[in-house]
This record gives C-alpha cells, sequence and structure tokens, in this order.
C-alpha cells in the first residue's frame, strides 16, 4: 500500500500541509514538539478511522478552529476524514460515506511503531490484546464484528452484576441468556487468537533474533482461560463469585500476551534497551506477518524509535525496514545527521523538515 499524497488542514498543530511521498522511505526531521508525530498520526487516522493517541476527536482540531480535514491519495482510491466540533466525524472512501467505520478496518495495512509502545510492557494486559487486535483485525473483518458484539454483551453482564451485586434474588435466567451468546463470539476469537499466535511466534524470534543480533532468547506465550475450560461452565461455576466482585471474571477479556527473556518476565529483568528490542521486534514482526498474510505490504511508521538503543541495534533496525520485504516507510527523528549516517542515500528517499507545524 503506497500514499501517494496527504492534505492536511487544522489537525493539531498543523493548519495546512500538501505533501508528495517517497514511495519507500519518507524521513521527517524537527525538533521536539514541532509536529513530525501528528504527520504520522494523520496518516494513522486514514487507516484506523481515529487517531493513535486520544479517542476524544475534537482534540486533534487545531486549537481555535472549528473543524480539521485529512486527505490521503493512495492511487486505487482517496481517504477523506473531516472533523467538527459537536458533530459526528465524517469518514468517505473516494467522497462515499462508510455505513460503518468498522468497514474501513484492513483496507490500509499500517503498523506504526512509537515510544507509547513501552505500555506493552508496562501497563496492564489490555495493552497487549489490543495489540493482537489491531494486528487479526487488519486481516480479518469476522474477527472485529465478534470482538465489538462480545464486548457489548460483556458490558450488560458486568451491569447486571453490579445492579443486582446484593441482591437476594440475582436474575439468573436473564444472566444465563447473555452468557449463552457471549459463549460464540468468545470462542471465535479465542480461536482465531490461537491461530495467529501460531503463525506469528516465528516473524517474532527471526525480527528479535535480528535486530540483538542474537544476544538474546526472547520468550513470547499467549495465554487464555479458554485453553484449559469450557466458558459456559465456567461463567455458571463462577456466577456468585462475579456477583460479589461486580465484574466478569472468565472470557477473553482476560485473555494476555506473556514476555519473557529466557525464563524470567522481560518487565522485571530486561534493560530499556532490551525491552525496547523486544516491542520493536512484535512491531516489526507484525508488518512481515501482515505482509505475508494479505498480500499487501503495510505502510511503517517509525516515530522516535531510536532512543534507549545501541548503535548497532539501530544499524540493523534501519536495515531490514530498508530491505524488499518492507512497503512505504515514516521515520521521524530530531537529528538530520543522525538519519544521514544510518539511511543507505537514494533516489528513493526524501527528508522532510517540520517546524512549529510547517513542512517543507
Amino acid at each position: 500500500m503506497i500514499l501517494q499524497s496527504l492534505n492536511i488542514l487544522n489537525y493539531r498543530n498543523i493548519r495546512e500541509a500538501s505533501l508528495e511521498f517517497s514511495p519507500k522511505l519518507n524521513c521527517l526531521v524537527g525538533l521536539n514538539g514541532q509536529g513530525k508525530t501528528n504527520v504520522l498520526d494523520a496518516i494513522y487516522l486514514l487507516s484506523f478511522t481515529k487517531s493513535a493517541f486520544t479517542a476524544q476527536d475534537s482534540l486533534n482540531i487545531t486549537h481555535g478552529e472549528e473543524l480539521a480535514m485529512v486527505q490521503g491519495n493512495y492511487g486505487e482510491f482517496v481517504i477523506s476524514c473531516g472533523l467538527r466540533r459537536g458533530v459526528k466525524k465524517q469518514f468517505r472512501k473516494d467522497k462515499k460515506d462508510y455505513p460503518r467505520l468498522l468497514d474501513h478496518i484492513g483496507l490500509i495495512p499500517l503498523v506504526m511503531v512509537c515510544p507509547a509502545d513501552h505500555q506493552l510492557i508496562e501497563e496492564g494486559s489490555d495493552e497487549r490484546r489490543r495489540f493482537m487486535d489491531v494486528v487479526i483485525g487488519q486481516r480479518n473483518r469476522k474477527y472485529l464484528d465478534c470482538l465489538a458484539t462480545y464486548n457489548a454483551l460483556l458490558k450488560q453482564r458486568n451491569a447486571l452484576l453490579k445492579q443486582y451485586a446484593d441482591a437476594p434474588n440475582p436474575p439468573d435466567d436473564l444472566l444465563e441468556v447473555l452468557e449463552w451468546q457471549m459463549v460464540e463470539p468468545a470462542e471465535y476469537i479465542f480461536r482465531a487468537r490461537t491461530d495467529f499466535f501460531r503463525e506469528f511466534e516465528p516473524y517474532f524470534q527471526e525480527v528479535y533474533k535480528v535486530i540483538s543480533g542474537s544476544a538474546e532468547i526472547p520468550n513470547l506465550r499467549y495465554i487464555s482461560q479458554l485453553q484449559d475450560r469450557e466458558l459456559r461452565e465456567a461463567y455458571i461455576r463462577t456466577r456468585k463469585r462475579d456477583l460479589i466482585l461486580g465484574w466478569t471474571s472468565q472470557g477473553p477479556h482476560k485473555d494476555d500476551l506473556d514476555m519473557r527473556l529466557g525464563d524470567f518476565p522481560l518487565k522485571q529483568v530486561g534493560s530499556q534497551g532490551q525491552q525496547r528490542t523486544f516491542v520493536l521486534a512484535l512491531k516489526l514482526a507484525q508488518a512481515l506477518y501482515l505482509a505475508d498474510t494479505t498480500g499487501e505490504a503495510p505502510i511503517l511508521l517509525l516515530d522516535d524509535i531510536f532512543d534507549r538503543l545501541d548503535s548497532e541495534r539501530v544499524e540493523r533496525i534501519v536495515a531490514m525496514v530498508q530491505g524488499e520485504q518492507f512497503g512505504q516507510i515514516f521515520i521521524t527523528d530530531t537529528d538530520r545527521q543522525h538519519l544521514s549516517d544510518i539511511i543507505q542515500p537514494g533516489p528513493d528517499a526524501k527528508i522532510f523538515h517540520v517546524e512549529n507545524g510547517q513542512i517543507a
């Protein structure tokens, strides 16, 4: 997938920009806070219908303005997103609105690597499930539908559990109806994640090996309650406890990824560089996995990825992403000389200078 050009109006600190991109390598250089990441976020928006950093659309409109527009030309089609304060977001393909924003996901495969990815290690299992959902959802529409259905039913069950937490006669019949409805999408989610992990794990191992120079042995494992229990029976068995807790303790919303170096938890024993390497390997493996399984190399956004990595690992990463396996790439950095030192110059590379929202 190639983004040929991008037009931005009042998106974050970028008041107006019209950019033509290289089909291979695009570098955005500028000091922190100048707008480099906002360009990447605008590109992310066109793939996922939302910002990578905030769920509130109005926060992406330039302060003091009433509307924002982002439009990308991908050759075969044009995608546009209009934001207006107090009005529902308008998302279009070739000037036609989508019936559901969910229908757009997967059309433009994309992988973003950014400093916030450390949350995959530091934060709870929500972040790691989101990682799986983003990868699987870009190639499996039914998975997204099952995920939406399951989450809606889960919200209803949790609301009932809280409502009847202290009731002498909780509505077992109503809870049972919800649980029966939850089982089918839950089992599909579990199977899809199991299949994904089996296919994905070799990509991760190979990428980590290349980046680290075989310096460490990473271990990655998918953990799910559904691996050792039948969900319908688990709901019945834990219903009384769930009423006390006020939330559902069983199901794929409790899935996780176990990250280790050797036999030890990555969060406890990994240095900053090793943790950064682990996350980068996850994200770059995601790009290779999507390329192989969808037949379309995803757009790769690399935002400030060189921090906390030694020069050898940086060189291996750059050499890898400039290879034929990867498609169009966008890299941000604060140091032009740094980019010139590590990136192979050529006709397929473009450098953009970003200062106070102005791009040249």
